[in-house]
């Protein structure tokens, strides 16, 4: 009887062991929030809240009035349940491609709208995201940052099945909106173009433009003229209480884009921080 209770014991102990090395189950996701971050702990994926969301307006992205204009028309079918494409947004850095749909959640919160970020790590994770979000009644825009490819990568095919190839219908409350500097979101090489000794070469460059063709709305975006660079200097320097550029100013902020390299957005809101700090210590 002994030995019996002894192997019990084991048994349990064994268990309590096992237990702490299975992955929990998933908390109910905060429903109450607008933006949402997809986050795989013990090999367990789990939509996580986002506290406090990066808060841009559309008033604040310039230059870019064409492309604001689309995927904001392209936003409004969708949360009016009309048919509505899945969106790629490419080109430049620092053009406002990502504040650019960040600036939807604050837009249309109000009327249903929620983000949810999905790391290109965990896009293998998206037929289960579809089945958490598929019988919500909010609308989500899955946010695929930054995104490129390699051919192998398991994310790459995960995503082309969810977009448009999957036995499972895609849900009607979903969307996905993706931003890349690259138009077909994988690298292309100039030995491409010559000779191989593939049979079929042409069906390598299929591959390659497949998954960007499945994003039914393309929205390209260009580095900005200097002018266009100005214009978002002065509006970024009125957010901070300087309500004119002047001649000291516009040198600096030009200074400023030389030596980053780039006339962008991005390089604008920097600079007008830095201007906006200098002039505050003075």
């Amino acid at each position: 009887m002994s030995d019996l209770q002894q192997l019990i014991s084991h048994a349990e102990s064994l268990l309590q062991r096992l237990e702490g090395l299975l992955p929990s189950a998933p908390a109910e996701p905060d429903w109450s929030a607008h933006a949402y971050r997809w986050r795989r702990q013990q090999r367990c994926g789990q939509l996580q809240a986002v506290a406090q969301p990066h808060r841009i307006t559309l008033a604040d992205l310039r230059d870019v009035d064409e492309q604001k204009a689309l995927l904001v028309r392209n936003t409004r079918q969708f949360l009016q349940s009309l048919p509505a494409n899945n969106v790629l947004l490419t080109g430049a850095r620092g053009t406002g491609k990502s504040s650019l749909v960040k600036a939807l959640l604050t837009e249309f919160a109000a009327e249903g709208l929620r983000l949810v970020e999905v790391d290109k790590s965990d896009l293998t994770d998206l037929p289960d995201i579809t089945e958490l979000l598929r019988n919500r009644p909010e609308r989500f825009v899955i946010f695929c940052d930054d995104l490129s490819f390699d051919a192998d990568e398991p994310g790459y095919k995960a995503l082309k099945a969810a977009l448009d190839g999957s036995i499972a219908s895609a849900a009607d409350n979903m969307l996905v909106y993706a931003t890349s500097n690259r138009r077909h979101l994988m690298p292309e090489f100039m030995a491409e173009n010559l000779e191989s000794d593939e049979i079929r070469p042409g069906e390598t460059s299929e591959e390659k433009i497949s998954l960007s063709e499945r994003f039914g709305l393309w929205l390209p975006f260009y580095p900005f003229d200097q002018e266009a660079y100005l214009d978002i200097v002065r509006h970024w320097l009125r957010g901070f209480g300087i309500t004119r550029l002047t001649p000291q100013a516009r040198r600096a902020a030009l200074q400023f884009a030389i030596q980053r390299g780039s006339r962008s957005g991005r390089v604008a809101w920097q600079f007008a921080r830095d201007w906006a700090g200098q002039q505050a210590l003075k």
